[in-house]
């Protein structure tokens, strides 16, 4: 029952590849797109509010399909990334990567937007008035007081990379070894008489792995937290 497979572990490895990177890798687009969206007013806002969260309202597949026509090696985005710079995302753990992101990342907005609505513009004014320049408020202060949103959003974002399904099975297909990732390997195992065990190994682990990151989350805001009180 506890016994994993090389497969399974190769999955499991693959998956905490694939979820970090997506997280991390869209967290800056997700703070300059969350800020945009909390502090400036523009033409087509509610146009482009709509399309951060339209991966979420969407069927997976669709926008799986979406990235393939797009980024695969026949589309006109990813047939000129092969041909010029040799870089190829369809059926690669890399694309599996992209469509987790694609994917979580209204989640990741979504909680960095919020977070940054929350904040007390005035210490921002204030540092202003003493000289701090834009970059230097941002960074100093802007993204401290808005860290509570930047985890939550960092977490989600990779809790929907570890457990996203329909894009990336369309994407990049289910490749043993190569694009095969927690969500892929229990739907094929689905597909084998006996494979219940695996199944259930494989379950406990995508639960396992989900609480550690929000009880980290958790652990992190709440340190947040008490450092600000002292």
């Amino acid at each position: 029952m506890f016994g994993f497979t090389p497969e399974e572990l190769t999955a499991i490895a693959l998956s905490l590849k694939v979820a970090t990177v997506a997280s991390l890798a869209s967290l800056p687009f997700g703070v300059a797109l969350g800020w945009l969206l909390a502090r400036r007013r523009f033409p087509g806002k509610a146009l482009l509010d709509a399309l951060v969260h339209l991966p979420l309202v969407l069927p997976p597949v669709v926008m799986g399909y979406a990235l393939l026509m797009l980024l695969g090696t026949q589309g006109p985005i990813g047939g000129w990334l092969e041909q010029h710079l040799g870089f190829v995302f369809a059926f690669r753990w890399t694309g599996a990567a992209l469509a987790c992101a694609v994917m979580g990342f209204p989640l990741m907005v979504r909680a960095i937007r919020l977070s940054l609505e929350a904040t007390d513009r005035r210490l921002e004014q204030a540092a202003s008035t003493l000289g701090a320049g834009p970059w230097r408020v941002f960074f100093t202060v802007t993204l401290p007081l808005a860290w509570p949103g930047l985890i939550a959003g960092t977490v989600l974002g990779f809790a929907k990379a570890l457990g996203e399904f329909g894009a990336t099975i369309t994407f990049v297909s289910n490749i043993p070894g190569q694009t095969q990732t927690l969500s892929s390997a229990i739907y094929g195992l689905m597909q084998v008489p006996g494979g219940e065990s695996g199944i259930w190994r494989l379950a406990m682990v995508a639960v396992a792995i989900s609480l550690a990151a929000l009880l980290l989350s958790e652990w992190l805001v709440r340190r947040h937290h008490g450092s600000e009180e002292h």
